[in-house]
C-alpha cells in the first residue's frame, strides 16, 4: 500500500528519486504510464500485472476498452529503479505530466501519483471541499 506526499525534484537528466520507504518494494521494477488529470501512475510490477490480465480479459469488441488499452499500454515504460532509487520519466511522459523540476508524489493506495507539484496542489485545493462529501459515495457505510 503506497501513502503520503513526497517532494522530490527531477534532475536535469529526468531522473527523480522515489520514496525512501517504497525503494526495495519498487526495486525489482515498475511500470510508469499515463494517468488521470494529466499525472503519471507508477506501478509495482505486479500490480501491473494484475491490471494487464484484467485488460486481457475485457472485450476487444468494445470500443472504450480498445480505447483506453491504446493509450495505457503506448505510454508505459518499464523502468528498474537504480542504486540510488532514482528512475528515468521518458520526456514523452514528462511532457505530458507537465513535469519540469518540482514534483509531487503521493501514495494511492495501489500505486504512486506522479504530479507537477503545483498542479498537485491545485487539484488538491480544488477537490479538498468535496472531500467530506465524497466518502458517503465512495465509502457507503464505511466511514
Amino acid at each position: 500500500m503506497f501513502l503520503g506526499t513526497h517532494s522530490p525534484r527531477l534532475d536535469d537528466k529526468g531522473r527523480l528519486f522515489l520514496p525512501a520507504k517504497y525503494r526495495e518494494e519498487l526495486s525489482g521494477g515498475l511500470v510508469i504510464t499515463k494517468g488521470q488529470e494529466r499525472c503519471l501512475y507508477v506501478f509495482p510490477e505486479t500490480e501491473f500485472q494484475r491490471i494487464t490480465e484484467a485488460l486481457r480479459t475485457a472485450p476487444v469488441t468494445a470500443k472504450a476498452v480498445r480505447d483506453y488499452s491504446r493509450v495505457f499500454f503506448a505510454s508505459a515504460s518499464d523502468e528498474v529503479p537504480d542504486k540510488q532509487g532514482r528512475i528515468t520519466i521518458p520526456p514523452a511522459l514528462r511532457n505530458y505530466a507537465g513535469l519540469s523540476r518540482d514534483c509531487a508524489v503521493i501514495g494511492a493506495n495501489t500505486r504512486l501519483e506522479i504530479w507537477d507539484a503545483t498542479a498537485w496542489e491545485t487539484y488538491l485545493a480544488d477537490q479538498e471541499p468535496q472531500f467530506s462529501d465524497l466518502s458517503e459515495e465512495v465509502l457507503p457505510g464505511v466511514l
